[in-house]
C-alpha cells in the first residue's frame, strides 16, 4: 500500500501496549512471576519478578486516538509501533505466544483502521525459537508488519546464539528489518539517579551489536538489516577500542575485517539528545543509515522529534528529508 499521508515523517521508535496484552499479563502472567499492579497513587506498572519494572502505563501507551492528536501537533506523519521492556521473554510458551499474536493483531488492526498513520514491528516469542519462526511465518502475512522487534538479549541468551540463526535466515528472506531494544542491565551500580537508563541501555545496545558483528551474524547474513535505538548507544564511542581487540586479542579474531568497519551495516534512530552527537553519527555512518526516533510515549522520550531534525543547521532540505521519511519508507518498503 502506498503512503498518501501529506505528513512524509516517520517515528521509527514509538512504544505501544494494547490494552489485550496488559490483560492477558494480569490475568495469566502471574504463574510465570509477573503481574500488573498498582501502587497507592494510582499508577500501573507491569512487574517481572523483583526487579524489573516497566511503566508508569499511562494512557498514551494505549490510546491511539490520543497518540494520532499527540502526533498531529508534533508534525508527525507516521508511527512504527513496537512493544517495549518486559517483552514477552518471561512468559512460559504458551503464554508467550499468546502474548505476541495479540500484540502482533493490534497493530495490524491499527494500520487497518488508519493505513497511513500506523505500521508495526511483529513480537516474537524468541524464548523458543521454534515458536518464534511460527509466528514470524503468521505475522508477517498481517497488514502493517514491516519488521520484528527484539530485545538485546532473550533470556540468558545473547542476539549471536545460534539458535536465533534460523529466525535471523528467515527474516532476511522476508525483507523484514529487525529493530533492536535493550531490556535494562540490573545492577547494583546503576540503581541510583536512573543510571540503569542513562548508561545501561546504552551500553546494552552496545554489548548486542558487538555480538552481532563478533559471531558473524552480519557476515552470515549480508541482506539482513539491524537497527539500533538510542543512536547505537555507546557502540559508535567505543569502536577503536573494539578494533584494538580484533587486532590483538585472538579470541576477537572471528571475523576478516574490523569491527568498525561494520557500523555501516546497521542503521540508528536520532535519540541522541545532543544535536552535535547527532552530527558526529551522520558523518560516522552516513546520512542514508539514520532515522527518527523518539522513545514515546517515555518521558526520556524527545517532545519534538520533527523539529528536532529540522533544527539541525549543517543539514540540508533533502538530507533532513531522508531522515524523517525517505530512508525508513527505503528500509521498511513504505
Amino acid at each position: 500500500m502506498t503512503v498518501t499521508h501529506p505528513l512524509k515523517t516517520i517515528d521509527t521508535h514509538t512504544h505501544y501496549f494494547p490494552q489485550k496484552y496488559i490483560d492477558l499479563i494480569a490475568q495469566y502472567g502471574k504463574r510465570c512471576g509477573t503481574t500488573v499492579v498498582t501502587d497507592d497513587k494510582g499508577v500501573t506498572f507491569i512487574q517481572v519478578g523483583l526487579h524489573l519494572r516497566t511503566g508508569p502505563i499511562v494512557r498514551q501507551f494505549i490510546d491511539l486516538d490520543e497518540r494520532l492528536q499527540i502526533m498531529d501537533r508534533q508534525g508527525l506523519g507516521m508511527h512504527a509501533l513496537s512493544l517495549t521492556q518486559p517483552m514477552v521473554y518471561w512468559a512460559d510458551d504458551d503464554l508467550g505466544m499468546q502474548l505476541c499474536q495479540a500484540f502482533n493483531d493490534a497493530i495490524s488492526a491499527a494500520h487497518l483502521k488508519h493505513p497511513d498513520r500506523f505500521i508495526g514491528f511483529a513480537c516474537l516469542p524468541f524464548q523458543n525459537p521454534h515458536l518464534a519462526l511460527e509466528e514470524l511465518e503468521r505475522a508477517a502475512k498481517l497488514p502493517g508488519i514491516k519488521g520484528v522487534y527484539m530485545a538485546t538479549a532473550v533470556r540468558d541468551r545473547e542476539l549471536s546464539d545460534r539458535s536465533f540463526w534460523p529466525v535471523y535466515e528467515r527474516c532476511e528472506a522476508l525483507g523484514l528489518p529487525i529493530f533492536l531494544h535493550p531490556m535494562m542491565i540490573n545492577n547494583e551500580r546503576l540503581k541510583q539517579y536512573y543510571l540503569i537508563n542513562l548508561c545501561g541501555n546504552p551500553f546494552d545496545t552496545a554489548i548486542a551489536a558487538s555480538h552481532l558483528i563478533y559471531s558473524g551474524v552480519l557476515d552470515a547474513f549480508p541482506k539482513l538489516e539491524f537497527s539500533l535505538p538510542h543512536a547505537g548507544g555507546a557502540l559508535t564511542g567505543i569502536r577503536g577500542r573494539l578494533d584494538r581487540g580484533f587486532y590483538t586479542r585472538p579470541e576477537c579474531k572471528t571475523i576478516s575485517k574490523p569491527p568498525s568497519s561494520y557500523l555501516k551495516r546497521f542503521t540508528y534512530d536520532t535519540i541522541t539528545y545532543s544535536e552535535d552527537q547527532l552530527e558526529e553519527l551522520i558523518k560516522l555512518v552516513g546520512i542514508d543509515r539514520i532515522l527518527v526516533g523518539s522513545d514515546y510515549c517515555f518521558d526520556i522520550a524527545y517532545e519534538e522529534p520533527v523539529k528536532l531534525v529540522n533544527g539541525v543547521k549543517s543539514l540540508t532540505t533533502e538530507q533532513k528529508d531522508q531522515i524523517l521519511w525517505n530512508n525508513a519508507a527505503k528500509l521498511l518498503n513504505l
